[in-house]
């Protein structure tokens, strides 16, 4: 089969093509016949390695995670043989291959006749947006500023702030280009406007003059800090990820105006609430048969562009997911 890896950092010229035998699933494990691979924003970043202060470390040789798309092969020691010939996602290391090992407790089923972008996200990114909305207490009529919102999760979190419950009233996209405005649009947000401008927290300012109830971000830096500053007194913001390398100091001062930050980490939500985690991610699966929740897919490149994929991450020139196509031969 073949596979990427990289064996030292760098920019996407590191990720390297080579041929490797199977990977055998091991106990509470499952082995997967890839058919499509969501390539994910923090690999770029692993791959790049480890700068000063830099938050994003991994060991070489570098195995770079993803959201697989598959159909169980093989099953390990203490694995339910029914799992057999079943189509599921999963949220997998060394997922840049035709075949890949995943943990068996954490598979996503996929419903039949979903399509491979829209069965990307089950695993990971559909259920991180839904959580961090969650995590938000959003309630109906919140204003929610929702930063990356071209990005796979950005994109899903600013739908599902319509879809739950009685939705959101005024939902605020942004995104670090004026080209994706109108995506972001596309996708629900009543306002987008683009972070990348110094004005940025003025025009999200005239959008909701009263502050905002709900701000998710992943972006970090001087994007978190300027939020916290927008929000409406019992203002909520969760922190899921921190795309600029840093991780802010919060001032406690900015707090005291009635103010609260959450953060949030997937495997952390898995290992405190598991029974719940698996539910949500079967919630989304009926919410993408019922056509309620869509992906948008970027690009398809085959197993072999991965360094394309990570260039098209890295340019910020997509918007929604970018999948990974392997043309695996059959087990031996």
């Amino acid at each position: 089969m073949q596979r990427v890896r990289y064996y030292e950092y760098g920019g996407p010229e590191v990720l390297t093509v080579e041929d490797a035998d199977e990977p055998a699933p091991q106990a509470g494990q499952v082995l997967l016949r890839a058919q499509a691979i969501g390539v994910n924003f923090v690999d770029t970043r692993f791959r790049r390695g480890p700068g000063s202060g830099s938050i994003f470390q991994r060991p070489l040789p570098g195995r770079p995670t993803g959201d697989v798309v598959g159909t169980v092969v093989r099953v390990g020691p203490g694995v339910d043989r029914g799992l057999m010939g079943r189509r599921v996602a999963a949220l997998a290391e060394d997922a840049y291959a035709d075949y890949v090992v995943a943990e068996a407790s954490w598979l996503a089923a996929v419903p039949d006749h979903l399509e491979s972008g829209d069965a990307s996200t089950l695993a990971m990114s559909a259920p991180v947006a839904l959580r961090i909305l969650r995590a938000a207490r959003l309630k109906s009529g919140d204003t929610v500023l929702i930063h990356a919102a071209a990005g796979g999760i950005g994109h899903l979190a600013v739908q599902l702030a319509k879809v739950l419950g009685a939705g959101a009233g005024t939902v605020i996209g942004t995104a670090r280009a004026s080209r994706k405005l109108d995506f972001v649009r596309s996708v629900g947000a009543d306002v987008a406007v683009d972070y990348g401008l110094p004005d940025w927290p003025d025009r999200v300012r005239a959008a909701a003059p009263g502050g905002v109830d709900v701000v998710l971000d992943a972006v970090g830096g001087p994007v978190l800090q300027s939020s916290l500053d927008l929000l409406a007194p019992f203002g909520r913001t969760v922190v899921y990820g921190a795309a600029t390398g840093e991780l802010e100091q919060i001032p406690v001062g900015k707090l005291f105006a009635l103010r609260s930050v959450t953060g949030f980490n997937l495997t952390a939500w898995r290992r405190a609430n598991p029974d719940q985690a698996r539910h949500e991610m079967g919630e989304l699966a009926d919410l993408f048969a019922a056509g309620r929740l869509h992906t948008t897919v970027h690009a398809r490149l085959p197993l072999a562009e991965a360094a394309t994929a990570h260039a098209l991450i890295e340019a910020r020139s997509h918007t929604g997911r970018i999948l990974l196509v392997p043309t695996a031969p059959p087990a031996t």
